[in-house]
């Protein structure tokens, strides 16, 4: 022990007499292959004497050439490495200016063959509650972060949106929450290179430091390296849908021994288009069909939308980490034009009348969250981290309805005019503690804390427009305060043994909440405790069978828009209404699995979720007004049976499909009528890829999904086919990626729905401009082998922040 601490003051002292002493002074040099062609990213770092410390390090430019600059005349190791070629190291006595001249690698074919077999073919690794799709040093890192969740077994990537299997998934980078839209997230993972992503985690039954309303989560791990430098991207891309959309992005990380910066901005430029076709049948006393209303309706929205994403790290010393991360959005331009066309007619389709309804919106919104963390690493590998979080959100809505409505003879009797002004503004602001201590080398433990308060202030003011006058209308203006405070711990236990693996959680929530409605001087008031226990098991049988179980309780909070109690306006008969009442819903979820011969699955799944908040149609028979409101379900039941194959045997190509066979029960009280709906229905995946080209420089990407008639929130919805094709091509010595995607290939992506049950009878059918071809390229400059920082915001409570509609 002794000489261990004289050893570790001699180095300290000798390091710290020749920084504050010495003069600096610069190393320079070239580094070939044998046959004296540049060798590019080449990693160049110096270390001490004694081999024990960094000091500083490099990489190669694309000609070879490096430079190591603010040297202290010292002795010391310089070496040089370069995947597939052998070390090369050499002791140096620093005294002044040193170039190095040319210096030869030669190739190793002992690491070579590693390459081949190990670091160039993704894997799969298999644990109780996940499964890692090992990407590094693959062909599938030269595109971008989407085009490698393309090609991850059990993800499924949507312009709406991205999910496992049919689940939406909660995505995390590095385990901090990303909280984007699904489009802004899917704008941001497709701008970003995927060149430092190390692995995909597909977490389908989250551990307890994860929040308790992650259902299914996929963990975008990224490497790590000691190399500084510069690296930058830039990136944009074209799509043709109905009308064109435009994107352009830009990224640059700098990394040296105490900083790392990385700044992302991105920009769009978007028109889309829905058109929806309903019917709704209003019924009589008796449930006869009374009247038929038939409406075509167009829908438009154009946005300008501009994203910034900055991180910064500051490594105070080998021990302690101060980090600052900020997300920001600003949409200053949002237009929203609703063009509506009824029809009215009788039980024999006799024409009654007839209206139209033209609705036009003009919003703004900006969010901005900042994180700030600090971490610090004891000396058994423990850490002890702090993080607060602060986000601020404004939302603003100008809004102008105008209809005109007409007899059987088209003739214009009346007509209604009115305008609504919306605004809502949102703090939230967090804290968190995490601990985690390895207790030996097949067992962890971690534990946490966490606080957060939610404040939301928003309005709506009606005005009608009366002769040509601006009245106020006193039923339909009101303000809503909210508040919600959660405090939160967890511990978390896994360990390894024999051939068990096992991990252990345990989650509780303490939640306070008070909505106020000033203008109907109404409150509502929530406070609930709960536990969130999750396990995860699995038993090596034989080297080809593994057998797993896990359970997992998780929490669904209402958005702070659903509990908003206001009323937008569609048009005078088409409304969508708040609900102060919503309670938060539980999800209880078991599974039982078997994994054979590497490549097959079979999982048997049950899902018990209580009180599930669900948006959906409420025709109102004597008013004739159809309301969206979110309402909870009393009881949702399902169970499947799932067979998957995920096969990747080369670099080359893989493929991963899946069949489900699954049954969902809903349970809804109407206060004196019960409704009971049940559906089986099978799930289809096929997503192969293939890569072509001796340097696997061509992509190609497929992925399609069948869902057959499948019941959701009481409504029956038709069989849907999701396809989308993607190619791309590394051009540039790697540095530029050309992409192609064609979404909808078979024009199968709208939806049919049927609600049936009590006196709600009506149908819909929705296309959602998602059929589209896309143009991209990207290219990267500087040191494009550098590892990144990216972060995002752990605030779990920003995802419920949703538009006042």
């Amino acid at each position: 022990m002794i000489i261990n601490l004289r050893h570790y003051f001699c180095v300290l002292f000798s390091t710290l007499f020749f920084v504050a002493f010495s003069q600096e002074y610069s190393i320079s040099g070239r580094i070939v292959d044998i046959d004296d062609n540049p060798i590019e990213f080449a990693n160049i770092v110096i270390i001490t004497e004694t081999e024990e410390t960094f000091l500083k390090g490099t990489s190669t430019d694309e000609n070879g050439f490096f430079t190591l600059i603010d040297i202290p005349s010292s002795t010391f190791h310089i070496k040089v490495s370069y995947i597939g070629y052998e070390e090369f190291k050499q002791k140096i006595v620093l005294s002044t200016d040193l170039d190095l001249k040319t210096i030869i690698l030669n190739e190793s074919s002992e690491n070579l063959g590693e390459v081949t077999v190990v670091a160039i073919k993704p894997t799969i690794t298999r644990k109780p509650d996940r499964l890692i799709f090992n990407v590094e040093n693959t062909a599938l890192v030269e595109g971008s972060t989407l085009s490698v969740l393309r090609n991850t077994p059990g993800i499924i990537v949507a312009d709406n949106g991205i999910s496992i299997k049919s689940t939406r998934a909660t995505v995390f980078i590095n385990n901090l929450r990303v909280q984007l839209t699904p489009s802004e997230l899917i704008q941001l993972l497709e701008s970003t290179p995927a060149n430092n992503i190390k692995s995909i985690e597909v977490i389908t039954n989250p551990p307890a430091s994860y929040d308790a309303d992650s259902g299914s989560v996929i963990n975008i791990v990224m490497s790590k390296n000691l190399v500084t430098g510069y690296r930058g991207s830039i990136q944009t891309n074209y799509t043709q849908g109905v009308f064109p959309r435009y994107n352009a992005s830009t990224s640059h990380y700098f990394k040296n021994d105490k900083v790392n910066l990385n700044l992302n901005y991105s920009y769009s430029d978007k028109k889309i288009n829905r058109d929806q076709e309903y019917v709704v049948n209003y019924l009589d006393n008796s449930k006869n069909i009374e009247e038929i209303w038939a409406s075509d309706v167009n829908r438009n929205t154009w946005s300008e939308t501009h994203n910034l994403n900055l991180n910064f790290d500051y490594y105070i010393n080998d021990k302690n980490t101060l980090s600052i991360t900020s997300t920001g959005l600003y949409m200053p331009y949002f237009k929203y034009r609703i063009n509506n066309n009824t029809n009215i007619t009788d039980e024999n389709s006799v024409l009654v009348s007839s209206f139209t309804a033209d609705n036009l919106s003009r919003d703004n919104k900006y969010n901005i969250g900042t994180d700030i963390v600090f971490m610090h690493n004891f000396n058994n590998d423990a850490s002890l981290s702090f993080n607060g979080h602060y986000t601020i959100y404004d939302y603003d809505r100008d809004q102008n309805v105008l209809s005109n409505f007409y007899d059987n003879n088209n003739i214009l009797f009346n007509d209604s005019e009115f305008n609504t002004i919306a605004n809502q503004e949102t703090d939230i602001i967090t804290g968190k503690i995490d601990y985690v201590l390895p207790i030996n080398e097949n067992s962890n433990f971690d534990a946490g804390i966490k606080y957060s308060n939610i404040k939301t202030n928003s309005d709506i003011t009606r005005l009608d427009i009366i002769g040509g006058t601006e009245v106020l209308n006193v039923e339909n203006t009101n303000s809503f305060n909210y508040d919600e405070k959660v405090f939160s711990g967890y511990a978390d236990y896994s360990a390894t043994w024999n051939k068990w693996n096992l991990n252990l959680g345990l989650r509780v929530e303490q939640t306070n909440i008070e909505g106020k409605s000033l203008t109907l001087s109404e409150t509502n008031t929530q406070d609930y405790f709960n536990w969130f226990p999750n396990t995860s098991l699995s038993y090596q049988l034989t080297e080809d069978v593994i057998i797993d179980a896990n359970y997992k309780r998780s929490i669904t909070r209402p958005s702070y828009k659903d509990l908003n109690p206001f009323t937008f306006f569609i048009n005078e008969n088409t409304i969508v209404l708040g609900n102060p009442n919503l309670t938060p819903s539980f999800v209880d979820h078991f599974k039982v699995g078997v994994n054979f011969l590497d490549y097959f699955t079979v999982e048997w799944y049950y899902m018990n979720t209580d009180d599930a908040i669900e948006e959906f149609p409420r025709q109102d028979n004597d008013t004739n007004i159809i309301a969206y409101t979110p309402t909870n379900i009393d009881k949702t039941l399902e169970t499947g049976l799932d067979l998957i194959f995920s096969y990747y045997p080369s670099d080359k190509w893989g493929v991963y499909a899946v069949s489900s066979t699954y049954y969902v029960k809903e349970q809804l009280n109407f206060g004196t009528d019960n409704v009971e709906q049940d559906q089986w229905s099978q799930v289809f995946i096929l997503a192969p890829n293939l890569s072509l080209l001796k340097d696997n420089s061509l992509n190609i990407n497929l992925s399609m999904f069948y869902s057959y008639r499948n019941l959701q929130h009481l409504t029956t919805v038709k069989g849907q086919l999701f396809s989308t094709l993607s190619v791309s091509k590394s051009i540039l010595k790697k540095k530029g990626t050309l992409s192609l995607s064609i979404e909808d290939l078979f024009n199968k992506q709208y939806t049919y729905t049927k609600t049936q049950y009590l006196n709600q009878n009506n149908t819909g059918f929705v296309n959602s401009d998602n059929r589209f071809i896309k143009l991209g390229f990207s290219y990267k400059f500087g040191n494009t082998k550098l590892s990144t920082n990216e972060h995002t915001t752990d605030a779990e409570e920003r995802d419920r922040l949703k538009d006042l509609n």
